[in-house]
């Protein structure tokens, strides 16, 4: 059974997964002052990073309008059943908006199939549902079996952040000036965590880049014990050479079956920052 699988800008994806699954992305928005910009789209990571490097405040972010989910529905064949994999409720309006369009386009086409599912995550932690969604799809899944299933997996995954500047949540204003300034004096480092409800919550302090790191890598032993059949996926920040050697040392430690490898796009590196790593898997 064909399924056409969709996600949005949150979604940070690897070039093995878009290069072979026909993936429907809705974008979101950035603005730099008075400049809309198109996530992804009308501007890219080089352009982003020397805005960033050019404005003293960091760019608005806003979710695709529920036109945008509505024309993006509408594009797919009315016999071909839709799994949206959203941005996490817990950071954007993103999911609201996408069940909006849903319930708007049912209301003109009944027989339609949609589900829009709240994945909890964001950037890699949404290429690991599509990844999830594509294996199932190939299984021979109904489309009401992978509503379930993905739904399920949604309370069994970890989304692990290591941030290695402070500076953007500072500029945001999700951090105080001066207990950034002496987080930064001390070499302060923030281990971040996607809550149970999806929201970004602070997991750890540690001094220390180098340690912040190794600490990231431990973690994900305390949250599952098995690997030889899950996957890892990594995203980073305008830091290619950290995100690998990162992901080298995860795979020595852990017999994971595979791994992802992405760079964030811009509306992710907006929150991590320059040099932030995401990691996310199954527990």
């Amino acid at each position: 059974m064909r399924i056409q699988l969709m996600t949005d800008g949150g979604a940070d994806l690897p070039t093995r997964l878009t290069d072979t699954l026909n993936i429907i992305v809705v974008p979101l928005y950035l603005h730099f002052k008075d400049e809309q910009y198109i996530s992804g789209v009308t501007l890219n990571l080089k352009e982003f990073y020397q805005k960033i490097k050019e404005s003293d405040e960091l760019p608005r972010s806003a979710a695709p309008s529920p036109n945008d989910f509505y024309e993006a529905y509408k594009k797919v064949d009315p016999d071909t059943p839709i799994i949206n994999l959203s941005l996490t409720k817990g950071l954007s309006t993103t999911y609201e908006n996408a069940l909006l369009a849903k319930n708007m386009l049912l209301e003109e086409e009944p027989n339609r199939k949609i589900a829009v599912i709240n994945t909890k995550t964001a950037s890699c932690g949404m290429a690991l549902f599509l990844h999830e969604a594509n294996s199932k799809i190939v299984e021979g899944y109904t489309f009401e079996q992978l509503e379930d299933h993905l739904n399920a997996r949604v309370e069994h995954t970890a989304t692990l952040i290591a941030l290695k500047t402070l500076d953007n949540l500072i500029l945001g204003g999700r951090l105080d000036k001066v207990r950034g300034t002496i987080a930064k004096t001390l070499n302060i480092k923030l281990l971040m965590r996607a809550s149970e409800e999806g929201t970004i919550e602070v997991a750890e302090k540690v001094r220390g880049d180098k340690k912040s790191i190794r600490r990231l890598i431990e973690q994900i032993g305390e949250y599952t014990k098995s690997f030889e059949d899950k996957i890892i996926v990594i995203s980073h920040s305008n830091a290619e050479r950290r995100a690998k050697e990162t992901l080298d040392a995860i795979m020595k430690k852990y017999a994971f079956k595979d791994s992802y490898l992405m760079e964030m796009g811009p509306l992710i590196s907006t929150y991590a920052g320059e040099g932030g790593i995401v990691i996310s898997f199954y527990t």
